[in-house]
């Protein structure tokens, strides 16, 4: 069972409370009877986390398109600061 305690118990034994959740517990918060907050020992990322953020991404330029003849595959072209459009 998971342990509650209020915010002002966590505020005034915050270091011993980060002890408690890096020894594996996992401890509820309240405040005014409302739970707020859930701390816990940090979860170890996955691979299936890494390919889900990197789908978040979107798509990648080809950096490697147009290396065979030398053309850029990104426009480095810097604007024309003098021009009036």
């Amino acid at each position: 069972m998971m342990r509650t305690i209020t915010a002002t118990e966590a505020a005034r034994g915050f270091s011993h409370l980060l002890d408690e959740v890096a020894a594996g517990e996992r401890i509820t918060v309240t405040r005014s009877g409302v739970p707020v907050a859930t701390l816990g020992p940090p979860r170890r990322a996955t691979l299936s986390d890494l390919v889900a953020s990197l789908d978040e991404l979107g798509p990648v330029p080809d950096f490697a398109r147009g290396a065979e003849d030398g053309t850029p595959s990104v426009d480095m072209t810097p604007p024309d600061r003098w021009s009036d459009a």
